[in-house]
Parts: C-alpha cells; sequence; structure tokens
C-alpha cells in the first residue's frame, strides 16, 4: 500500500523543480546585469597588479550611488576614438574631474593638484609616463592609464595623437562599467582590489 503522506511531497517537489530552477536562472541573470560580473584580463597593460587570464570580480552597482575615485581600478567600454568596437578596457584611475594631472616633478612623479603621486604598482622599470604632459580633466571624464605604462592604451596614448585633444584622451563616466575589486581566479593570485593609500593624499583641486 502506498503512503500518501510521503507521495505527495515527492510529487510536489518535481512540479516545484522548473519553478525553483527558473527562479535561480532569473537571479544569476539579474545579478550578472546590474550587481556583479566576472571579466578575464588579455593583456599586460595592467601588469603586474593584474596579470594575462586573471579573472576578476567586478562591482556593478557601485557607480549608481557615487562617482569613481582616484586609484580605483575600473573596468569600462572604450570610446570609439579608442576602439570603434567598444570592446571592455581595464586601467587605473588617476584623475577625476577637476584634477590637474602632470608629468613629471624633480623626482619623475606624477602630479596631482600640485601633490606629487608614489606609484609603486607601476610594473618594475617603467617610469610614470613617456613624455610630458599637462592636462585639467574636464567634469564627468576620468584620465586612466595602465599599471603597465609602456604596454598600454590609455589616457596618455591618446593624448599623444597627432593633435592631443583632452576629451579624445578620457573617458566619460557614463561608459564605466563597474568597479574591479578582487582577483578571484587563479587561486594563489587572489586579493583585493584596494586603493593604494597614496591617493589619500591628493587634495582636491
Amino acid at each position: 500500500m502506498i503512503d500518501e503522506q510521503t507521495e505527495k511531497p515527492r510529487s510536489s517537489f518535481w512540479k516545484e523543480l522548473p519553478i525553483l530552477l527558473g527562479v535561480a536562472i532569473l537571479v544569476a541573470v539579474l545579478v550578472r546585469s546590474f550587481v556583479l560580473q566576472t571579466f578575464f584580463i588579455p593583456s599586460a597593460s595592467m601588469e603586474n597588479t593584474l596579470k594575462i587570464d586573471d579573472r576578476v570580480l567586478v562591482n556593478k552597482l557601485v557607480y549608481d550611488f557615487r562617482s569613481p575615485h582616484r586609484g580605483e581600478v575600473v573596468v569600462f567600454r572604450a570610446p570609439t576614438e579608442w576602439n570603434p568596437d567598444g570592446e571592455d578596457y581595464i586601467k587605473r584611475v588617476i584623475g577625476v574631474g577637476g584634477d590637474h594631472v602632470v608629468c613629471c616633478d624633480a623626482q619623475d612623479r606624477l602630479t596631482i593638484n600640485g601633490k606629487s603621486l608614489d606609484e609603486p604598482y607601476i610594473y618594475p622599470g617603467n617610469k610614470p609616463a613617456n613624455q610630458e604632459f599637462d592636462v585639467t580633466v574636464p567634469d564627468g571624464r576620468l584620465w586612466v592609464m595602465g599599471d603597465h605604462r609602456q604596454e598600454s592604451g590609455d589616457s596618455l596614448q591618446h593624448w599623444q595623437q597627432p593633435d592631443p585633444n583632452i576629451d579624445s584622451a578620457t573617458i566619460p563616466e557614463d561608459r564605466v562599467v563597474g568597479r574591479a575589486f578582487t582577483v578571484f581566479w587563479p587561486v594563489d593570485r587572489a586579493k583585493w582590489l584596494s586603493v593604494p593609500e597614496q591617493f589619500d593624499r591628493i587634495p582636491n583641486p
């Protein structure tokens, strides 16, 4: 004789399983679309902070509530002047709207709003920049650079075009996808991508 009390829950479970799976998939899609997303590193432009094939986790929600800060590592959709296909790039924010960024001081360091910036994350042997420059970042835009300066297609590279233009060298804040806040793969390289303390000393413009 079949125990009806046992059979009903089992039947109910199989009926509910497609709903549960659908809800789980919907939650995963919503999280990926609006909250968190993984990205892999395709180039050497951020070495040694990020190496080729590292996987990072990106917070896509944070900049809905505030603007990017100096020192943060951000993923953004490249302007068409940088890449006609609008591919995703990852760089470090050096200057935000209103900042006066100059290369270089007597110790070969960038200065931001008159304050020299020590950059321990720069790839060994690289200079902060391969040429002198003096720019003021427009409001609502960002001056971004790779940590491996000699291998990075960044704001400085686009400033160096035949006709330097601050709008073509900077990226609009609304093209930022989110903040990369941790390396999670490979496991032996897992770490937080915190803002270097040197940026705390930079004054506002």
